[in-house]
């Protein structure tokens, strides 16, 4: 099924690029154009991307992110 009309982008062209290692619309759009005409693919690209892929949702990365970081106790008393 197509995701991008404007540029003929389907939804597995979508997930190859996502499985590539492209994780964000922005990602997408720089290695296909999809979303960077009329902009009404984008919102797609958005769920696309939140599953049935190999790049992890931003909450989860977002919660991995946060786990791993621990503040230097110099600059938490600055």
């Amino acid at each position: 099924m197509y995701v991008c009309s404007c540029f003929g982008i389907t939804e597995e062209q979508v997930k190859q690029h996502a499985d590539a290692g492209r994780c964000t619309p922005r990602q997408i759009a720089s290695a296909c154009k999809a979303g960077t005409d009329c902009g009404s693919c984008v919102r797609r690209i958005q769920a696309l991307l939140g599953r049935g892929t190999s790049c992890a949702p931003r909450t989860e990365m977002a919660t991995t992110v946060a786990r791993t970081f621990v503040p230097d106790e110099a600059a938490r008393a600055a």
